[in-house]
């Protein structure tokens, strides 16, 4: 078995921001959804598989933390904004998809409405970890 006490320090990030007004299922959800796509768009934050002692496998997780924030919608209107300004890796998840059921339907929800007029409810950020830094600034990390 192999066992590593020395600290790791990424220096990247992955973060999550959530609105502070949604019900405890909504943000987990979201957070499933908004951290799907990263490992598409960027596959080296995907570590190797796992396997029990049993010899059982399992799949593939992200290789380091996810930290998730709350922020109020002004806060979170502001890090999606410099994260369009920055071109970092990002997912959205808008209140309007709440009333889909697919993929499909999903995108097209987004499509409808211009940036600055999406009805945020949550994001997910990969990058540089002192440029996600600033990109959720402003918002506390989700209790």
């Amino acid at each position: 078995m192999e066992s590593v006490t020395e600290f790791v320090r990424f220096e990247t990030k992955i973060a999550v921001v959530l609105r502070d007004d949604l019900e405890t299922w909504q943000r987990l959800n979201m957070t499933a959804f908004l951290v799907s796509g990263i490992g598409r768009k960027v596959p080296e934050v995907i570590g190797e598989p796992y396997a029990d002692a049993d010899g059982t496998d399992y799949l593939p997780m992200f290789r380091q933390p996810v930290l998730v924030f709350e922020a109020g919608g002004q806060a979170l209107t502001a890090s999606h904004q410099r994260a369009v300004a920055r071109g970092l890796p990002l997912s959205v998840f808008t209140a309007d998809l709440f009333a889909t059921g697919n993929d499909r339907d999903n995108r097209a929800a987004v499509r409808a409405v211009p940036r600055d007029r999406l009805d945020l409810v949550g994001m997910a950020v990969y990058g540089p970890r002192n440029v996600v830094d600033k990109i959720v600034k402003g918002s506390r990390m989700h209790p």
